[in-house]
């Protein structure tokens, strides 16, 4: 079982890494590198159900 600081650093960690992958979807799309685009999108996807889990999961503790 994690613990609570454990489960906030990933969500931090996770944070950072969403914004970086947004910066890097808005450089593709003005390059125009769309099939791209759409795989980041659903990385997107994933890292936000991967924080709602991890908050759900702070909220429990």
């Amino acid at each position: 079982m994690p613990t609570k600081s454990d489960i906030e650093y990933q969500i931090k960690e996770l944070k950072m890494d969403y914004m970086n992958l947004q910066g890097d979807i808005e450089k593709l799309e003005s390059t125009g590198h769309n099939d791209q685009v759409s795989k980041a999108e659903q990385r997107l996807a994933n890292m936000e159900a991967k924080l709602a889990e991890l908050n759900k999961q702070l909220a429990e503790l």
